[in-house]
């Protein structure tokens, strides 16, 4: 039985099966049966765009380098850690 199906036969209020005890039955995290997602904000979505092109040309640059080559090029307001140079 999928996950989607599962989630479905939870009934919230129910008199004798609390929610927890009905999610341990049918094998699901409480916590999903209350999960509202939340969709990404456009300046989520850019800064995601701009780390794929960044990565599209520069595929060896870890997570230090990819941030401060973006930040350098006036896309994210970011600074290094203190005590930290930039690379």
């Amino acid at each position: 039985m999928s996950r989607a199906i599962r989630l479905g036969m939870v009934e919230r209020g129910h008199p004798d099966a609390p929610v927890t005890r009905q999610c341990h039955l049918l094998g699901l995290a409480r916590s999903s049966v209350s999960y509202k997602p939340v969709p990404a904000s456009e300046a989520d979505l850019t800064v995601m765009r701009l780390i794929d092109e960044q990565y599209l040309r520069t595929p060896y640059y870890g997570s230090w380098r990819m941030a401060v080559a973006l930040s350098r090029a006036g896309h994210l307001r970011w600074t290094p850690p203190i005590g930290q140079g930039w690379a």
